[in-house]
């Protein structure tokens, strides 16, 4: 579903990518872990082309972003939904005014069946009574819940979690990951998951891939990462002081 093939990009005196090469199996979770700075939300705004390569091919379904601009990039982000980190809710919108924004921005829908696309939504995850509720009345949680409800509105064919459970208690962590799983169950979605939740990720994806230093130094199944003989991959997954992470 998504070819990145030697990913370079530079901001000022800084190169966070170097040559990034990754493939991201079409159906399945895949998860992107790596310390905090090291790239891995830079490496999601590629996808969508809101930052281009300085060198290198982000390929989309078959389709390669690099000269596609306008309408011809707009049908690729089509493909796409996101769940940002800290679920940018409208704070002025209702819970359901909420969800069903994206179908009032980009669709000539019919206003019946937006509401009811966006009510079957939030009753995928589980939150069919809190339409008429504002953001700031819910518990992260519950705004977490109501950005996945937003990210699915569209049926999109791949979606973009950037650090999903960032800020949430271990209780409310195992919850939304659980709610990714099973609403993938449900819409076969491609994901790619950006997090430091080891190792509660590996419970949930199919494919980690560590990005360390610009570019992508392991990538397998939760349980080849575990068994690493990267030191990188090590330290991080035990979370260990010394190692050639500790600077």
């Amino acid at each position: 579903m998504i070819e990145l093939i030697d990913l370079h990009k530079r901001f000022g005196q800084q190169q966070v990518l170097k040559g990034l090469n990754l493939t991201v199996p079409s159906g399945q979770i895949t998860a992107i872990i790596g310390r905090s700075g090291g790239g891995k939300s830079v490496l999601l705004k590629h996808l969508i082309g809101l930052v281009r390569p300085d060198r290198g091919k982000v390929m989309v379904d078959g389709v390669h972003l690099g000269p596609l601009r306008g309408p011809a990039l707009d049908q690729v982000r089509e493909k796409f939904g996101v769940l940002f980190q800290g679920g940018a809710l409208f704070d002025s919108l209702t819970v359901l005014e909420n969800v069903a924004f994206p179908l009032r921005e980009k669709t000539r829908m019919a206003e019946t069946e937006i509401v009811e696309r966006a009510l079957e939504r939030l009753e995928s995850v589980g939150l069919a009574d809190m339409g008429h509720k504002y953001p700031a009345e819910l518990s992260g949680g519950m705004r977490k819940r109501v950005a996945l409800a937003r990210a699915l509105i569209r049926d999109p064919q791949i979606i973009l979690f950037d650090e999903p459970t960032t800020g949430l208690d271990p209780v409310l962590l195992n919850s939304i990951h659980r709610l990714i799983m099973d609403t993938h169950k449900r819409f076969g979605f491609t994901a790619l998951v950006v997090s430091h939740e080891i190792p509660e990720i590996f419970d949930i994806a199919q494919n980690v891939a560590m990005l360390h230093d610009g570019v992508i130094v392991e990538h397998g199944s939760p349980e080849a990462i575990t068994a690493s003989a990267n030191p990188a991959v090590r330290q991080f997954v035990t979370g260990a002081a010394e190692g050639p992470l500790a600077h």
